[in-house]
């Protein structure tokens, strides 16, 4: 269809890795632009890149894909000329993980346009490359403490792999994104699909949270079987750092997120103490409403730009 195009070089070494192993590749595949609370996604994608070899396979077409004005990139001023443009790239890589096991990673800007075209490119290219398993990750904001461990909503047709984790949610209608409806079309086609969400606290949604994205690459390589402890290391050792700056903060704060933090470690011990209930969510709780939540997060960033 045009929407992307192979890069010989790249194809050639998955085809090669194709005919030594039939089992198939995993693909992992994240897009900037939706909702990422506490950068889950985009903290565990930077790494990967920076510290995996990686080939690009294929290269889709962002000038058809993306929209400028909703999304302009940066172009650099030199003096008297303009000397740069920050081309939007959104890419398939071949990466190996610490053992050399191969995998695929998609990623780059959301596309603005042409969702069924690019969810129909993205069939083909797992069918093309004999994907056995894609998985997508992110975080959501939610009414959780830092103090707790990261909470994980998973999805799609292969939530057997990641037993143990409960959906929030009988139903819910949602604005949609690319990545869910890649989600979406891949697993009618009955393809092999996982999404990993992290439970971000809402009034952290804006900066990153290691812990989030420690929490979905674990849960991520159990169960993919993908070897990634560099990238580990790295995540927990920012975690430790941030967590104890929010601490800081919190000590410093006012009352009023000393007790927001102390209300939501009560809902969340509350909850965690009903695992033997069908709907956590359908239970009687003390919940904050949607307009007390949005009212700490603005609070919350207005307290930021001012410092």
């Amino acid at each position: 269809m045009g929407m992307y195009e192979w890069d010989p070089r790249g194809l050639a070494a998955v085809d090669a890795v194709i005919e030594r192993d039939s089992a198939g590749l995993v693909m992992l595949y994240h897009f900037d632009g939706f909702i990422d609370a506490g950068e889950t996604g985009k903290q565990i994608t930077e790494r990967l890149l920076d510290a995996l070899p990686h080939e690009t396979v294929a290269r889709f077409d962002h000038d058809r894909l993306v929209d400028y004005r909703a999304r302009r990139p940066l172009m650099t001023f030199q003096s008297d000329r303009w000397a740069d443009y920050d081309t939007p790239v959104l890419e398939l890589h071949l990466m190996r993980d610490a053992t050399a096991a191969p995998f695929l990673l998609l990623t780059g800007p959301e596309p603005d346009v042409e969702w069924e075209a690019f969810a129909a490119a993205v069939r083909e290219i797992v069918e093309r490359l004999q994907v056995r398993l894609a998985v997508n990750y992110h975080g959501i904001p939610m009414g959780v403490p830092h103090t707790r461990p990261v909470g994980i909503t998973p999805h799609g047709n292969r939530t057997d792999l990641m037993p143990g984790h409960k959906s929030f949610f009988d139903e819910a209608q949602v604005p949609g994104s690319a990545m869910s409806l890649v989600e979406y079309r891949l697993a009618q086609a009955g393809h092999d699909v996982l999404g990993v969400a992290a439970h971000v606290p809402h009034y952290l949604a804006r900066s990153g949270y290691p812990d989030a994205a420690l929490t979905v690459l674990e849960a991520i390589t159990s169960a993919t079987g993908l070897v990634l402890p560099g990238i580990a290391h790295s995540l927990r050792a920012d975690a430790l750092r941030v967590q104890n700056e929010i601490e800081r903060q919190v000590e410093e704060g006012d009352d009023e997120l000393t007790s927001l933090v102390s209300g939501l470690e009560h809902q969340y011990d509350a909850v965690a103490g009903g695992e033997s209930r069908e709907n956590l969510i359908a239970e009687p709780a003390d919940l904050p409403s949607a307009d007390e939540l949005g009212q700490e997060f603005e609070k919350f960033l207005r307290e930021r730009e001012e410092g």
